[in-house]
């Protein structure tokens, strides 16, 4: 399962941060799966609740975001998001789409409690 090694690096960038910050617990956590990156977010959330089981992170709750994708098209340079991926322009139907935003997994927000 892919989304297992995701949620490990995840926990090793939480656990990084929060000692970083002093943190005596992370309360929650935000994350951006791209609708390209291959990974699931069920499969990411059921993951990150095994994985969270005696870690700073414990009672942590996990929130996943999954962004529109961002297209430009390389013929006419038009920009679009499309909640599916697109073959062909929107607005001029040429193929050959540049992704912009929709294959990353980025840590939006860490949220922590200190003493």
């Amino acid at each position: 399962m892919h989304e297992l090694s995701v949620v490990a690096g995840l926990f090793d960038i939480l656990e990084e941060k929060a000692r970083e910050a002093g943190a005596a617990r992370v309360t929650a956590v935000t994350i951006r799966v791209g609708r390209l990156s291959g990974v699931v977010p069920e499969l990411l959330e059921s993951a990150f609740d095994a994985f969270k089981k005696g870690t700073i992170a414990a009672e942590a709750a996990l929130v996943v975001e999954v962004p529109a994708l961002r297209v430009r098209c390389r013929s006419c340079g038009k920009e679009a998001t499309t909640e599916e991926p697109l073959f062909a322009c929107p607005a001029c139907a040429a193929p050959g789409l540049e992704i912009l935003e929709g294959m990353d997994i980025f840590l939006q927000k860490l949220e922590i409690e200190t003493d």
